[in-house]
């Protein structure tokens, strides 16, 4: 089993942890003010690069 050999100190423990952070999701807002995903249909009004890809019922 492993064992440590010497204490990890809170500085040296932050560090190691640094990039293991949840990175917040890029955010683009559509051309009807909604938010959504890049490279994603807009999940509101269907639309994909100014198109309508998907036929949303009003």
């Amino acid at each position: 089993m492993a064992v440590q050999q010497n204490k990890k100190s809170k500085s040296r423990k932050g560090m190691r942890r640094s990039h293991d952070h949840v990175a917040k999701p890029p955010v683009v807002y559509c051309q009807c003010g909604e938010a959504r995903l890049p490279h994603a249909v807009c999940p509101s009004c269907g639309t994909y690069h100014g198109r309508q890809v998907i036929a949303k019922e009003d």
